[in-house]
Protein backbone atom coordinates (compact mmCIF):
# COMPACT_ATOMS: atom_id res chain seq x y z
CA UNK A 1 0.00 0.00 0.00
CA UNK A 2 2.83 2.42 0.83
CA UNK A 3 4.53 1.67 -2.49
CA UNK A 4 1.31 2.45 -4.35
CA UNK A 5 0.91 5.73 -2.47
CA UNK A 6 4.54 6.66 -3.15
CA UNK A 7 4.11 5.90 -6.86
CA UNK A 8 0.93 8.00 -7.00
CA UNK A 9 2.68 10.94 -5.32
CA UNK A 10 5.63 10.66 -7.67
CA UNK A 11 3.34 10.58 -10.70
CA UNK A 12 1.36 13.59 -9.45
CA UNK A 13 4.51 15.62 -8.84
CA UNK A 14 5.89 15.21 -12.37
CA UNK A 15 4.21 17.71 -14.68
CA UNK A 16 4.36 17.22 -18.44
CA UNK A 17 5.48 20.10 -20.68
CA UNK A 18 1.94 20.68 -21.93
CA UNK A 19 -1.18 20.41 -19.86
CA UNK A 20 -4.87 20.71 -20.53
CA UNK A 21 -5.56 24.21 -19.35
CA UNK A 22 -8.59 26.42 -18.96
CA UNK A 23 -6.52 29.46 -17.99
CA UNK A 24 -3.18 30.35 -19.55
CA UNK A 25 -0.89 33.37 -19.29
CA UNK A 26 -0.53 35.62 -22.31
CA UNK A 27 2.70 34.88 -24.16
CA UNK A 28 5.47 37.43 -23.92
CA UNK A 29 5.07 40.03 -26.65
CA UNK A 30 1.40 39.14 -27.30
CA UNK A 31 -1.57 41.25 -26.26
CA UNK A 32 -4.13 38.88 -27.78
CA UNK A 33 -5.28 35.41 -26.75
CA UNK A 34 -4.94 32.23 -28.83
CA UNK A 35 -7.83 30.67 -30.73
CA UNK A 36 -10.43 29.26 -28.33
CA UNK A 37 -9.47 31.53 -25.42
CA UNK A 38 -11.07 34.77 -24.19
CA UNK A 39 -9.06 37.80 -23.13
CA UNK A 40 -9.56 38.61 -19.43
CA UNK A 41 -8.21 42.13 -20.08
CA UNK A 42 -5.38 41.29 -17.72
CA UNK A 43 -2.42 38.96 -18.13
CA UNK A 44 -4.39 35.74 -18.69
CA UNK A 45 -6.70 34.08 -21.19
CA UNK A 46 -9.52 31.66 -20.27
CA UNK A 47 -11.47 28.97 -22.13
CA UNK A 48 -14.60 26.99 -21.25
CA UNK A 49 -12.92 23.93 -22.81
CA UNK A 50 -9.80 22.14 -21.62
CA UNK A 51 -7.23 22.32 -24.41
CA UNK A 52 -3.78 20.77 -24.26
CA UNK A 53 -1.57 23.75 -25.10
CA UNK A 54 2.11 24.58 -25.04
CA UNK A 55 3.98 27.84 -25.70
CA UNK A 56 5.77 28.05 -29.05
CA UNK A 57 8.75 29.97 -27.67
CA UNK A 58 9.19 31.49 -31.13
CA UNK A 59 9.52 28.10 -32.85
CA UNK A 60 7.25 26.03 -35.09
CA UNK A 61 4.77 23.66 -33.46
CA UNK A 62 5.82 20.03 -33.00
CA UNK A 63 4.35 17.30 -35.19
CA UNK A 64 0.79 16.53 -34.07
CA UNK A 65 0.28 20.08 -32.80
CA UNK A 66 -1.31 23.09 -34.52
CA UNK A 67 -0.57 26.79 -34.14
CA UNK A 68 -3.48 28.61 -32.47
CA UNK A 69 -1.74 32.01 -32.59
CA UNK A 70 -0.61 34.35 -29.82
CA UNK A 71 2.44 32.18 -29.08
CA UNK A 72 0.68 28.85 -28.42
CA UNK A 73 0.25 25.42 -30.04
CA UNK A 74 -2.67 23.04 -29.37
CA UNK A 75 -2.43 19.26 -29.55
CA UNK A 76 -4.48 17.87 -32.44
CA UNK A 77 -7.15 15.36 -31.47
CA UNK A 78 -9.90 13.40 -33.13
CA UNK A 79 -10.06 11.57 -36.46
CA UNK A 80 -9.51 14.72 -38.49
CA UNK A 81 -6.84 16.02 -36.16
CA UNK A 82 -8.57 19.34 -35.61
CA UNK A 83 -10.64 19.02 -32.45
Amino acid sequence: MKALLAAALLFASTAPAALAQKEIPKSEGHDQCPLGYVNTLGTTCVSPIYYEVAPTNGKACKEGWMNISAGYCKKKKGPLGIL
